[in-house]
């Protein structure tokens, strides 16, 4: 789905770019410095309208949609716009996360955390991941800069040992199509989980409709693509809205949880 017809610039090395270690980071921004109202043209997230993603994996066909519905959270006293990203796998409810995001002054899109559940049979089986910003070391990160520039890395998010995602800008005047559509002056950017050396990525944002477009796995090849874009008068959907709420049982056996993964598929 990729078309090759951009300048794809030039890997850099980690001596070469200019990272914001956690030991020196000190966030001196405050709420009077924030918006909850994502604008960034590669990353905006407009009240009542929905991205719908799908990608096929080694466990089946995987489905994932992005909504905004203008809902907020307080995180280390910044407004930050609340997120839903939930996935689907074989039309399975696998996970169910609420991100949060603001945007500075300058037009950086900010990471503050996120609340996220892994669901089996509908219930919460575990929140591994869920972190939030201020609270037990974690510190917010940069998930899209305002003027990205080849080269820059960038922490998206510090949680020591937990959450330590890095993004790096790869290219700039990408041209993709994918099944909603033909893209061009789109950004590329590559994801890097220190934590789990080889789990790399590669996605595209595109201003033309403001958000992500492609995401593929650099090492697995496993890939999502934009097939929608759905947009309501700005309520909740009721059935989008729902919240797994029940806790799958402690005592529960690994051949259980794959019974019950398995039951629907």
């Amino acid at each position: 789905f990729i078309w090759n017809k951009f300048f794809p610039g030039k890997e850099t090395s980690g001596q070469q770019l200019k990272v914001l270690e956690p030991e020196t980071f000190n966030f001196q921004l405050t709420n009077k410095d924030f918006t909850s109202k994502i604008t960034n043209k590669y990353l905006t997230f407009a009240p009542g309208t929905k991205f719908i993603y799908e990608g096929k994996t080694e466990e089946g066909i995987e489905r994932t949609e992005v909504y905004a519905a203008g809902e907020t959270k307080k995180v280390m006293g910044v407004d930050t716009l609340v997120v839903r990203d939930r996935v689907w796998l074989n039309n399975e409810l696998i996970e169910d996360t609420k991100d949060w995001f603001a945007q500075d002054k300058y037009g950086n899109v900010w990471y503050f955390g996120e609340d996220s559940k892994e669901l089996i049979d509908g219930k919460i089986a575990s929140r591994e991941g869920s972190w939030e910003a201020g609270v037990g070391g974690a510190q917010p990160g940069i998930v899209m800069k305002a003027d990205p520039k080849v080269g820059e890395r960038y922490r998206q998010e510090y949680y020591p040992g937990e959450a330590e995602d890095m993004g790096e800008i790869i290219a700039l005047g990408v041209k993709i199509k994918v099944k909603y559509g033909s893209f061009t002056n789109c950004l590329q950017t590559k994801d890097i989980n220190p934590l789990e050396p080889g789990d790399e990525e590669y996605k595209y944002y595109c201003p033309e409709i403001g958000n992500l477009v492609y995401e593929v796995g650099i090492e697995d090849g496993e890939f999502q693509q934009l097939i929608d874009i759905k947009k309501d008068s700005g309520k909740k959907p009721a059935k989008a809205m729902e919240e797994p709420r029940e806790e799958l049982k402690k005592d529960i056996t690994e051949q259980e949880a794959i019974a019950i993964a398995l039951k629907k598929v």
